[in-house]
């Protein structure tokens, strides 16, 4: 038979444990705003009954149950979900980072517009056909001049310009870094913490959050990875999660450890200290300072990571992709390159047709300024987008402009007619393409690629969108829920309550209210 104070234990079991549940409740309303929060629950599980189970176990009717505990405290959370959320915000990371970099791209070149390249050079065009008209106006000469020293001017602003957000990127790449470093960092010492709680039988739902949290945010600047192991001790199977180990993804399919337990490794894509041999473009890819094994200990010897190893996905491989890589790849290295091949291949061409014998006296027999045979044989001097620029002579003394084909023929302007066609003559330096066709394909390249990152943020941001709100459904606090569950764990405390009273009521029956039989 059960003893008569068996009530008062299940009942004080039940006032614990639905007390647990409350402080629970409350725990969870109280951070419904906290960032990164999975709302918790207390599992609840009946007790051993009563009798006990083996031989000297008494007998009676039925098998009493004794009431319940908290099992364990944990949080909602679905993995499935959190896997699907770091592989969209890593796409997201990278087609963001793509897309500003192309958007200040497009903000650079300007195109169209009544201020870019292609309207200096449409200006220089007419100005060439005015001389070609009135070679004998000086003033035409002048115009003809400084609106050549205006395309020379679009090439170097938009050299310089394009080349100091490249640098941009390049402190930028350093800066995402130190920041990838500090969150390898943050979840090494988070797993140490987790270590030291777990194998002592509790459950660090809190940590665990925290930890989550750092790993999204790791997730949009690197593809990664995660894997957990037991912590050992008396950590509780299938509840306690155990430390991360944290990978990067490469594009072959292989990871290489950036977290393992309490270690971290320490990355360097410094593009100042990356370069290659020739000193050219720096960024190789991503230095390890040091390397983990499988088993969680470093290896003394550390190394590159090439950008071509790297998966195609996260906010840092959109900057390195930007920047430019070792193999002279890039956004921005292929834009300088192809304003380079721009300028290189009109300023050859005019200056051709511009100088005659010093330059090419075969086909291009040169022309003649204003007067004699005076002044400079090129127009244009220096190589490239950014140091193209119209010969100082020639600004100092427009007159020494070379408009005639022939010496002292003052309304001669066969050359300046020739050097204004040469707008729309095909270059062979530009891929047989003319000069405005050529800088048109740029132009045309670049929206393209525009519309497509553009795209595929939006698309990705919905993606995620959706998986967010997906795990929001599972893991964040309802207030409205909260309070509907503060009323039913009240209302059970309330009732394990007043069995108490109860059974106090019972014994205080037997103990005081019975008489002694026979008196």
């Amino acid at each position: 038979m059960s003893s008569t104070f068996m009530g008062l234990e299940t009942s004080k079991r039940g006032l614990y444990t639905q007390q647990s549940a409350l402080y629970t409740t409350g725990h969870n309303i109280s951070n419904a705003n906290t960032l990164g929060y999975s709302r918790q629950r207390v599992n609840m599980e009946a007790t051993a009954g009563y009798p006990g189970v083996g031989l000297n176990a008494g007998t009676m009717p039925g098998f009493l149950g004794t009431g319940v505990q908290a099992g364990s405290i944990t949080r909602i959370r679905d993995s499935f979900t959190d896997h699907q959320f770091r592989q969209e915000s890593t796409k997201l990371g990278y087609w963001e980072s793509q897309s500003k970099a192309i958007e200040q791209m497009e903000d650079v070149l300007n195109e169209p517009s009544h201020y870019g390249l292609q309207k200096s050079l449409s200006e220089f065009w007419q100005s060439l056909q005015d001389l070609a008209t009135n070679p004998s106006e000086s003033g035409a000469r002048a115009v003809a001049v400084r609106k050549g020293e205006a395309v020379a001017d679009s090439f170097n602003y938009m050299h310089k310009s394009l080349t100091e957000i490249q640098t941009n990127l390049g402190t930028e790449i350093g800066h995402t870094t130190t920041e990838i470093n500090s969150l390898l960092n943050q979840i090494a010492k988070v797993n140490e913490q987790i270590k030291t709680v777990e194998p002592n039988g509790y459950i660090p739902n809190d940590l665990y959050d925290q930890r989550d949290l750092l790993l999204d945010d790791l997730s949009e600047l690197v593809p990664i990875e995660v894997s957990y192991e037991s912590s050992g001790g008396r950590a509780v199977d299938g509840e306690a999660e155990g430390w991360a180990v944290v990978k990067l993804k490469l594009d072959d399919g292989k990871t290489e450890t950036l977290v393992h337990g309490h270690k971290a490794v320490k990355l360097e894509t410094d593009p100042g200290k990356l370069v290659d041999d020739d000193g050219n473009i720096p960024i190789k890819g991503i230095k390890l300072e040091n390397k983990l094994n499988n088993q969680g200990e470093f290896e003394d010897d550390s190394g590159t990571i090439g950008f071509e190893n790297l998966a195609d996905i996260g906010k840092l491989k959109s900057l390195m992709n930007s920047y430019g890589t070792s193999d002279g790849k890039g956004l921005y290295p292929d834009m300088l390159e192809k304003l380079d091949t721009l300028a290189n291949a009109y300023s050859s061409e005019f200056n051709k047709i511009y100088g005659g014998e010093e330059n090419d006296s075969d086909n291009y027999p040169g022309g003649y300024p204003l007067e004699g045979n005076a002044g400079p044989s090129t127009f244009f001097e220096g190589s490239g987008a950014g140091g193209i620029k119209v010969r100082q002579e020639l600004i100092d003394n427009p007159n020494n402009f070379r408009a005639s084909s022939s010496q002292d023929e003052a309304g001669n302007g066969e050359i300046a007619q020739q050097l204004a066609d040469l707008y729309f003559e095909i270059n062979e330096g530009l891929d047989g393409a003319t000069l405005e066709t050529y800088f048109q394909g740029i132009i045309g390249d670049l929206g393209v690629e525009g519309m497509e990152a553009n795209k595929l943020v939006h698309n990705t941001s919905t993606l995620l969108g959706a998986v967010e709100h997906r795990r929001a459904s599972i893991s964040s606090v309802s207030l409205d829920e909260e309070m509907t569950d503060m009323i039913k764990f009240q209302q059970a405390y309330n009732a394990s309550a007043r069995m108490l009273t109860v059974v106090d009521e019972t014994l205080d029956k037997i103990i005081n209210g019975m008489g002694i039989v026979g008196r």
